[in-house]
């Protein structure tokens, strides 16, 4: 959505209290209401104080009076949303018109290219994952990535990456040069050059403690006490001042020193050498003298070792500048010495000590983005130049810190410097694509059209075909809407059409051809959201705001988005809901405490206030029992905005965080839920609750054992419901044999000892009663799934519709999914479970219902296009497939669609799906079995 300040309402049909130009003074206050809205509010306040009764609805304020103008203004303060200023957002990400040909193709390269450039293929593939819903496909490939590294720049920069993507800087606590215990992000190992992927995840050095190893503590005196002047056969004259060397030492520093001492120049024949005006002082000759001897500068003052570093360029001293170079490297533990350091490393081209400092810099990223000290080093052309003259000027330098500061900031000049400087790194075809892509999109939010479509230009260009996008959206900007038109058109008939193709050319078209469009593009790819929220804005225009609200439903009910949340909030408060707008905002503030409502007019939390005087208030015990009823009824966006209501009153309960994490992890919303775990571990109040969330953070980043870990040393400390089951979560994980199976129930059967709430305790006894029925234990399955109805765990009728099912008892099994249905607000889920209890017409229906309210979900799609193969109509199997893989690229629908594309003969198709999966999952047992078996078969034709 465009700002506008002036912005009228589209259609006069919506509502009489709405009528009227909603026109104000943009001269916002520090809570982003606007002076005119603060005023109405308070007014309200001012009216409503002399009759405190709770709750207020629409009808009852009606009748006190009070004009309605005031409510309109206060909630209403810039209209209402209007369809014609609507427009999606152009993604920044590398898309593709063929991206399953894409996944396939890499796959390939990253199998057949030499080890050594295994890095630069795992970063393409980080680039092609980053516009993925999934966050750890990035991450997994991006820890492949540090594994192949050769170089300690680009090591560096990857475990810094790797640590940014766990946002530890959030950890209060923590030290940005805290070592994680692994080879993968350990500040030290990332400075030993060197290939080594086999030990990568091994534990560090920092993690070990060698017994019965010291290191000497060398000095000048001591040493020089060890060398007998007899020895010393010249000396080299600083002033009055006389330095005695061994001439062989000397010249064992480098060429110029041996040439000097043993070659034709005069000084070989000399005993004492005159050093007074070559700028070396005293002490710097003394240590040079040192080292020569004893071959080690760690006993130095580091401001003689800095000199030393000078005088090995000047004399061309390796040995003693890689010395120099490793040591000063180790000094540097702080921005503060880095900001010092910096500058003689880049002056004396000293690799390490730069890595070192740039290590810095990027640890203790998003903060170091800010200071204006740090990004001088990164942003200008000449800053780039110095970077490269000592070998820290890469691409992949550049991607992390452009990454960084468009989640910041893209519009920031910082953004758009630091891209700027992609580009010129780019070497690559992908690389030019992203660069000059995501130029192009930060130029496009700055409003600068006409270097945004160049920079789109370069981007199509060099091979990205959804610039095109960009580039027609620049020419509609800059008044050339036909032609945009024309652009886009073309490319829907040269290529398979795309969702998102249809949905950016229903911008520059009108009436039913945009209407059709947008269904089109709907179909094609269900999970845009742009065609739900226009059609959401145009049916309020009409004011058919029931039908409204329950068109943006549909995309929140499987994919929860601020801006959908923010629309439902909106046209909520058109219709005086106000409870429902409530919880929306809520919500939406648990994805992103800092949201802007109201084209980045109001701020969130201000709306929230607005709004609290017109619904019910709870004390927090009512809260629970209202957490209570959401959670049983599984309703998770009603179960966030119950917890953010909570948190408002008391912020420093870490449970509530927790939960917190939880309802977002289900709602698929993984970078808030890890925030929300964030916030728990910082709000702990003892050491075993924060060694149980630090475990989970672990866990959910990939780090089982690590998680595992931490379980134990809290409940070594104490004995606790979430270290059980987190230990028991952790190890159902891994591998479950009956040894192994045996050892989680007794877990959850600790943890269920342990003092919880009722909510926790009914998944510990739905998770107990998931291993039951691995176990064959189906009678104890049963209790457990029953006790968790008890209290109120809805879920738990899924668990024992499967004990029936597995004892033969369809009939109950399908009763039991039925009342699952009949309870859950979000009840996709149950209508797929159900189908596995139906005959086929019946499941075919459960399975349509299932689509219908959330088309992410794979199994529908996976059990229709087996249901038609059965009956020999292989090509509308793969076409249903297809139909998934547009918008989901899946392992299981991949696997799938190969095996059919197998048992057709057509081994080409099948090959590529295959690759296309391992490329998503590279250990997919069955997935290499049917590669390899059709590869042999290949080469067997």
């Amino acid at each position: 959505m465009q700002r506008n300040k002036f912005t009228t309402m589209r259609s006069l049909k919506v509502l009489d209290r709405c009528k009227g130009a909603q026109v104000y003074a943009l001269h916002t206050t520090g809570g982003g209401g606007g002076d005119v809205g603060d005023k109405l509010y308070h007014q309200l306040q001012d009216h409503l104080s002399v009759n405190p009764a709770r709750p207020i609805s629409m009808h009852n304020y009606q009748s006190s009076n009070v004009p309605l103008a005031y409510v309109n203004e206060t909630l209403l303060p810039y209209g209402l949303p209007v369809s014609d200023l609507l427009e999606p957002q152009i993604e920044s990400c590398l898309k593709f018109v063929d991206f399953i040909g894409t996944l396939a193709d890499l796959y390939r390269r990253i199998e057949n290219c030499p080890q050594f450039e295994k890095t630069g293929m795992y970063l393409e593939q980080c680039a092609i994952f980053k516009g993925l819903s999934d966050p750890k496909l990035f991450r997994r490939t991006l820890r492949a990535a540090r594994q192949h590294t050769v170089d300690v720049h680009s090591k560096v920069v990857l475990a810094a990456w790797l640590r940014y993507e766990r946002r530890e800087d959030e950890l209060r606590g923590t030290n940005s040069m805290n070592c994680c215990g692994r080879n993968i992000e350990c500040p030290k190992a990332t400075l030993v050059p060197g290939y080594n992927p086999e030990f990568i995840y091994d534990p560090c050095v920092c993690s070990k403690n060698p017994q019965g190893e010291s290191v000497d503590d060398y000095s000048i005196e001591d040493v020089e006490c060890s060398t007998s002047d007899e020895y010393r056969d010249m000396s080299f004259c600083i002033g009055d001042n006389e330095i005695r060397c061994i001439r062989y030492c000397i010249a064992s520093l480098s060429t110029p020193f041996r040439t000097m001492l043993y070659g034709g120049f005069r000084e070989s024949r000399k005993e004492k050498i005159n050093f007074t005006q070559n700028g070396i002082s005293i002490e710097c000759m003394k240590a040079a003298e040192l080292y020569s001897r004893i071959r080690r500068v760690d006993s130095f003052d580091p401001r003689i070792i800095l000199e030393l570093l000078t005088f090995s360029n000047r004399f061309c001293c390796d040995d003693l500048k890689l010395a120099c170079d490793s040591y000063l490297a180790s000094l540097v533990n702080d921005v503060e010495n880095a900001l010092l350091l910096i500058e003689y490393g880049l002056e004396e081209n000293a690799y390490l000590l730069v890595a070192a400092c740039l290590q810095v810099f990027l640890r203790e990223l998003p903060n170091s983005m800010h200071s204006p000290n740090v990004m001088k080093y990164f942003c200008s052309p000449e800053a780039k130049e110095r970077l490269a003259l000592v070998g820290h000027a890469s691409f992949l330098l550049y991607f992390f810190l452009s990454q960084i500061a468009m989640e910041e900031d893209m519009k920031a000049n910082t953004t758009v410097m630091l891209l700027e400087r992609l580009a010129d790194c780019a070497t690559e075809s992908w690389q030019k694509q992203l660069a000059y892509h995501q130029l192009g999109v930060a130029m496009y939010e700055r409003k600068e059209y006409k270097d945004a479509q160049s920079w789109f230009e370069e981007a199509y260009e060099s091979g990205h075909i959804y610039s095109k996008v960009g580039i027609a959206r620049t020419k509609c900007k800059r008044g050339h809407k036909y032609s945009a038109y024309k652009m886009i058109n073309s490319l829907i008939s040269e290529y398979k059409p795309v969702g998102w193709m249809h949905q950016e050319r229903s911008l520059y078209c009108d009436g039913k051809e945009k209407m059709s469009d947008l269904e089109m593009a709907t179909q094609l790819d269900p999970t845009l959201c742009f065609p739900y929220k226009y059609r959401a804005v145009l049916l309020l225009e009409t004011n058919k705001i029931g039908a409204a609200i329950s068109e943006i439903g549909k995309i929140i009910s499987f994919k929860v988005s601020p801006d959908c949340l923010e629309l439902r909030a909106w046209i909520s408060i058109a219709m005086e809901d106000y409870e429902r707008a409530l919880r929306d905002v809520r919500a939406l503030l648990t994805l992103e405490p800092n949201y802007m409502m109201f084209h980045g007019k109001m701020h969130g939390d201000h709306l929230v206030e607005l709004l609290r005087p017109f619904v019910q208030q709870w004390s927090q015990a009512d809260c629970w029992m209202q957490l209570y009823d959401r959670w049983s009824s599984v309703d998770d966006l009603g179960s966030l905005a119950v917890v953010h209501h909570m948190l408002a009153n008391d912020p420093g309960k870490s449970l509530l965080w927790f939960r917190q994490s939880l309802l977002l992890l289900r709602l698929n919303c993984q970078k808030a839920a890890m925030r929300s775990l964030r916030l728990a571990r910082n709000h702990s109040t003892s050491d075993h609750e924060r060694l149980v969330y630090e475990g989970w953070i672990l866990y959910d980043t990939g780090h089982c054992e690590e998680a595992l870990a931490k379980a134990e040393e809290s409940i070594s400390i104490r004995r606790s419901f979430e270290a059980f089951f987190l230990k028991a979560y952790a190890l159902a994980d891994t591998s479950l044999d009956q040894e192994s199976s045996a050892y989680v129930i007794q877990l959850l059967l600790d943890a269920l000892r342990c003092p919880s709430d009722g909510l926790r305790k009914g998944q510990a006894l739905n998770n107990l009663g998931s291993v039951y029925v691995d176990c064959e234990k189906l009678d104890l399955a049963a209790d457990c799934y029953m006790n968790a109805l008890n209290i109120k765990h809805t879920r738990a009728h899924q668990g024992l519709a499967r004990v029936f099912h597995l004892k033969n008892q369809r009939k109950a099994a399908y009763d039991e999914m039925t009342k699952l249905i009949e309870k859950a607000r979000n009840n996709a889920s149950a209508y797929e479970k159900r189908s596995e209890y139906s005959d086929r017409d019946m499941a075919k229906s459960d399975l349509a219902m299932a689509t219908q309210l959330d088309p992410l979900r794979t199994y529908p799609y996976r059990y229709r296009a087996a249901v038609l193969m059965d009956d020999h109509k292989e090509n509308e199997a793969i076409a249903e497939l297809t139909r998934a893989l547009a918008f989901k690229p899946d392992l299981q629908l991949l696997h799938l669609r190969a095996a059919f594309h197998d048992s057709m003969g057509d081994y080409a198709s099948t090959v590529r799906d295959c690759e296309a999966a391992l490329c998503l999952e590279p250990n997919h047992a069955d997935t290499l079995e049917l590669y390899n078996k059709v590869r042999e078969l290949v080469k067997e034709q």
